[in-house]
């Protein structure tokens, strides 16, 4: 996504340059924006033979909202995490516990989700962003 067209280049990501420096690889999916105005972008890192995912975010709409972050490997393995409810506009991150890679390089996949205030059952989901699945990876 281009700077003219909403990008978030005012997120602190010293950290994934931190991890990048040790060694750490991201794939991240694209910048998505909701009309109600939140944005985020969602990555699994890989560093030897672990993994995590990470989402950038802002939350603009003045309401708390609650991120889920998922990271999910082949055979139906996850690790969830729920975020600290995000209740302002400026950027934060979100990032799941490490753990050992469930598979080939590549096989795992992040979302996260942001869904309004409310009783869960009744909260509308306002964002769900993605991960890239590494090239030639199947799922």
């Amino acid at each position: 996504m281009s700077a003219e067209a909403g990008s978030l280049p005012e997120f602190d990501r010293s950290g994934a340059a931190a991890s990048e420096r040790s060694g750490a690889a991201a794939r991240c999916g694209p910048e998505v924006v909701a009309p109600e105005g939140v944005e985020a972008q969602t990555c699994v890192m890989t560093r030897g033979d672990t993994v995590w995912a990470r989402v950038y975010y802002r939350n603009a709409t003045g309401e708390e909202l609650r991120p889920v972050l998922t990271l999910m490997g082949p055979g139906g393995r996850t690790v969830e995490l729920h975020c600290a409810p995000a209740a302002h506009d400026e950027p934060g991150t979100c990032e799941t516990p490490r753990v050992p890679s469930p598979g080939p390089p590549g096989s795992a996949t992040a979302v996260a989700e942001f869904a309004g205030a409310g009783p869960v059952e009744e909260a509308p989901l306002l964002l769900r962003a993605g991960s890239e699945r590494a090239p030639g990876a199947r799922g």
